[in-house]
């Protein structure tokens, strides 16, 4: 199931896929396996939503979490992965982050509130590009090198 998912990141143009395990997106939970490969871009986000806090566990891979504030400062970074000594998060409704896999392969289990609604303009961070724009490998590369340069969860 892992390299179904995995397989399917790297087809995709975004560079990242889910396999839900809830089967409609009304679901009033929702469980899903999200692969990301590196490149992929997340734009910084937050949910508003009281019920919407997020859990992730990376099963496989390294991932890169990023907290910010609400001028877009990090605040918090960590490199989450099964062989270290965090393998998961939980990122609370309004809090700005943004995730990146830092090696090919990486897979994570997400389990938050349903049902899906798409992101809308006040959960999208103002200070950050949006997906498909040419500002975003910039930012991405800058988010990247910020992970590698600090200690795990350093703020």
């Amino acid at each position: 199931m892992l390299d179904a998912a995995s397989a399917a990141a790297r087809e995709s143009p975004r560079g990242r896929r889910n396999r839900n395990f809830h089967t409609t997106d009304e679901a009033q939970c929702h469980r899903l396996l999200n692969a990301i490969e590196p490149g992929s871009y997340v734009s910084p986000h937050r949910h508003l939503d009281p019920a919407k806090d997020e859990t992730i566990i990376v099963l496989r891979g390294r991932l890169g979490c990023v907290v910010f504030d609400e001028a877009g400062a990090i605040v918090q970074s960590w490199v989450l992965a099964p062989d270290s000594g965090r393998v998961g998060i939980d990122i609370p409704h309004g809090t700005y982050h943004t995730l990146l896999a830092l090696e090919p392969g990486t897979v994570f289990f997400e389990a938050k509130a349903g049902p899906y609604l798409p992101l809308d303009e006040a959960e999208l961070a103002p200070w950050a590009p949006r997906e498909g724009e040419p500002e975003c490998a910039g930012f991405r590369a800058m988010i990247e090198q910020t992970i590698r340069s600090r200690p795990a969860g350093i703020q």
